[in-house]
């Protein structure tokens, strides 16, 4: 299986969340609209398997290579969470 690849060509920018929508987990966490704790656990548990199982095919390199992506990447879902609560917020003040 060829790897896909992790950018849009056209634009440069991470492709990584159409990845997440194809997960049956997420969509079915997703369906409703509220994210139950037996849900996040769920996802928790997916996350620790599959680093726990990455982890021990790399290298140090490697290992260092993907730790920085793994924190770049969550400080950066972390912020445009912030950032889009944020704008919907200020979006209900403008419209009230």
């Amino acid at each position: 299986m060829p790897k896909a690849s992790w950018f849009d060509d056209s634009t440069d920018l991470p492709v990584i969340d159409e990845q997440v929508a194809k997960l049956e987990s997420f969509a079915a966490a997703m369906a409703d609209g509220v994210i139950e704790k037996h849900e996040l656990e769920s996802q928790q548990s997916a996350v620790v398997e599959t680093m726990r199982s990455v982890e021990g095919m790399l290298s140090e390199e490697q290992h260092a290579a993907v730790t920085r992506l793994l924190v770049e990447l969550s400080a950066y879902n972390v912020m445009r969470t912030v950032h889009q609560l944020q704008a919907d917020r200020l979006q209900r003040s403008l419209a009230g």
